[in-house]
């Protein structure tokens, strides 16, 4: 039976799956047709979850496991044998869900639960045909950290709690096609957990265990995460002190500290030999910084992997499923980019690229005889298909479309705005306009700063960006300073001067205003977290800018958060860090006022609407209602909204569709009304 066959299989089974659970009342989950083109599409279809997500193929081809959504608002864990073209499902209780998977052999696999779509639960391992009797691996209490790093997928790495018997023991995960027999995996007891739950673990965990590491130690630091070499030993640590952060190499019994400078150079993951690591290289005088393999022990340059023109790397490491050695870097530019070090692999995204035009293609996985491809297609209005080729065979195919609901035809284009700062340096935003926008009819604009400083806005289909445009809004989503990929242009003082980056997304909407293309008399700001914060900030301190803003989790005062954590210095890096990079509120509070939306909430002259989250910080909720009081002192409309069991903004479907009901309601009644867009 061929590939085609089998996964064409797998095409019509999974078709069915979610549909097979009882759906909400609430919500329609079932439905995977696009709404016909002559009615509204309903919030539902830009917030509700993927179908699949993350498909990865065992070394051999012969399994396909990913995490599906359901018909409840959760994910599960499927297996899809090719063989014998049969489905395996498990799940988690209650309000939780599947968040990772990785194949530690051909039949086992190693998977994490996260639990109110927060924080991890445990992580655990299962059979191929057993998945139902996965044994817990990891079970977290409290403060108990697991660490999986995103940018070394193929080694997963696991930091175990420390306790009273077992002094600290660290280890990681085989490589994914090695017998977990033959890897590392370490023992486990819980501080505060009951015997039963002690004994069971540490069982569990005896079957196991194959090495233990020395506990990397500082004398009033924290460690705060691992690395493995390309076999899946433990070969790197990074540790907090005073918030510097450190590297040290693991040699023999001891850590040895190494001398790269942290705070000048990023960590991407191990080299191909024993004691190297990849880095995005330090600042070069005006150039962007590589991409490059240094001596962990002496810092020296060992290769330059890649060094892009305009940008520093922002991305991740491909590595071959045989050799387990570098051969490609995914990264984000302007636009979606990926860099083959060998002729093969370029070769072969040269034949993947030509089986979809127009789309772009990554390459997820291959089976060790490199005849079965794993390949993910998307664009900035289709959101992921993952589809599979056979290379020997010369036959491709579809496995699953993340969200056959969204009708392509119906999303709008992304297009890239350069815009000036005011030091002189140039940076992207993208630009999503409304059906029928033109310089005619310019629309309404909502302004949308991403959430985390060290992330960035990229090109891609974005749910929440094509919402908006679907009401008529124009979206602009501004790269800031501090922003992955610009580093290179700015001191490193910068990737923590948060009014500077206000500053920055400010110059961005005003370019963009210059060019007539909105309506510069009905801009909103909308951000989530740190993009809530700049949203504050946007109204606070340009209060003819804007004519409205939605803050989601925002933190109005850093100091304040801040001072707040300084019990927990003893405990925790976060304080540490954030002094030793933003500076000591107490004194520094000069500074900290001058960028607090806080201390000059009386200079806000729009309406805002706040959202918390009962798990966000409690001196974060306290100053977004004194911040709303200051307003409404000012007879200016001020509306809020909490949610519970949620953190650093809203992840419940429910909770989506009801917060994004009160946006878009409250965007139409500040800087509407805006006419939905209509099908082209």
């Amino acid at each position: 039976m061929t590939p085609k066959f089998k996964l064409a299989t797998l095409l019509l089974i999974l078709g069915g799956a979610p549909g097979a659970l009882v759906a909400s009342e609430k919500f329609d989950l079932n439905r995977e047709v696009p709404v016909p083109a002559n009615e509204p599409i309903p919030l539902l279809d830009f917030f509700r979850p993927e179908i699949m997500q993350s498909p990865k193929l065992n070394p051999s081809g012969t399994h396909i496991a990913a995490i599906v959504g359901t018909a409840d608002d959760h994910t599960q864990l499927m297996v899809y044998d090719l063989k014998k073209q049969a489905i395996e499902m498990v799940g988690a209780r209650g309000d939780s869900d599947i968040a990772r998977v990785d194949w530690l052999n051909n039949e086992r696999l190693i998977y994490s639960i996260s639990v109110k779509k927060i924080a991890g639960i445990g992580l655990f391992v299962g059979d191929v045909g057993a998945l139902s009797n996965a044994a817990p691996l990891l079970q977290y209490v409290g403060s108990t950290l697991v660490a999986v790093p995103p940018d070394d997928r193929t080694h997963p790495l696991v930091r175990l709690a420390e306790n009273s018997l077992n002094t600290g023991a660290y280890g990681v995960v085989a490589r994914l096609n090695t017998d977990v027999k033959q890897g590392k995996i370490l023992d486990l007891s819980i501080p505060g957990a009951d015997q039963m739950q002690l004994d069971e673990t540490t069982a569990n965990n005896q079957r196991h265990i194959m090495d233990s590491y020395p506990l990397l130690k500082t004398e009033h630091g924290f460690d705060t995460g691992y690395l493995a070499d390309k076999e899946g030993r433990l070969a790197f640590g990074f540790t907090s002190e005073d918030g510097r952060q450190a590297l040290h190499r693991l040699a023999g019994e001891n850590w040895d500290t190494c001398p790269e400078d942290l705070e000048e150079i990023n960590v991407i993951g191990c080299g191909d030999n024993s004691g190297e690591i990849v880095v995005v290289g330090p600042r070069q005088g005006g150039k962007p910084r590589p991409l490059e393999v240094l001596e962990g022990a002496t810092g020296k340059v060992v290769e330059v992997l890649l060094q892009d023109s305009a940008y520093d790397f922002d991305g991740w490491l491909y590595r071959d499923p045989l050799s387990h050695l570098i051969v490609g870097a995914v990264y984000n530019r302007a636009a979606p980019r990926v860099t083959w070090f060998t002729e093969a692999y370029r070769n072969l995204q040269k034949v993947v690229d030509g089986l979809f035009p127009g789309m772009v293609v990554r390459i997820l996985g291959t089976d060790e005889a490199g005849k079965i491809v794993l390949l993910r297609t998307f664009s900035d209005r289709q959101p992921s298909i993952y589809s599979w080729a056979d290379l020997e065979n010369h036959t491709a195919g579809l496995i699953k479309n993340s969200a056959p609901w969204i009708d392509p035809q119906r999303m709008q284009p992304m297009n890239v705005l350069k815009f000036k700062t005011r030091d002189g340096r140039h940076l992207d935003a993208y630009l999503t306009q409304p059906a029928g926008a033109s310089k005619q009819h310019p629309p309404p604009l909502v302004v949308l700063p991403h959430a985390y400083i060290t992330e960035r806005d990229s090109w891609g289909y974005n749910a929440e960006v094509q919402f908006f445009t679907t009401r008529g809004y124009a979206v602009l989503q501004p790269n800031y300073r501090g922003s992955a990929g610009y580093g290179w242009m700015f001191p490193t003082d910068d990737e923590w001067a948060f009014r500077k980056m206000h500053e920055d997304v400010t110059d961005a909407v005003k370019t963009l205003i210059a060019t007539g293309m909105v309506d510069r008399e009905r801009v909103a700001i909308v951000g989530t977290s740190f993009g809530g914060f700049l949203a504050l900030s946007g109204v606070a301190f340009e209060p003819d800018l804007y004519r409205c803003a939605v803050a989601i989790s925002a933190v109005p005062d850093w100091g304040r958060v801040i001072n707040d954590y300084r019990h927990e210095q003893y405990s925790s890096a976060f304080y540490s860090r954030m002094v030793f990079k933003l500076g000591d509120p107490k004194k520094e509070r000069e500074k900290f006022n001058a960028m607090s939306p806080l201390e000059h909430a009386g200079q806000i002259r729009v309406p805002v609407l706040l959202s918390w989250s009962e798990y966000d910080p409690s001196v974060q909720i306290s100053d977004l209602k004194s911040l709303a009081s200051a307003v409404e002192r000012n007879h200016v409309p001020v509306e809020t909204m909490s949610f519970v069991n949620e953190a650093d903004g809203v992840h419940h479907l429910g909770h989506k569709l009801e917060l994004y009901t009160r946006i878009e309601a409250f965007l139409a009644r500040n800087i509407g009304p805006a006419k939905p867009a209509t099908a082209p």
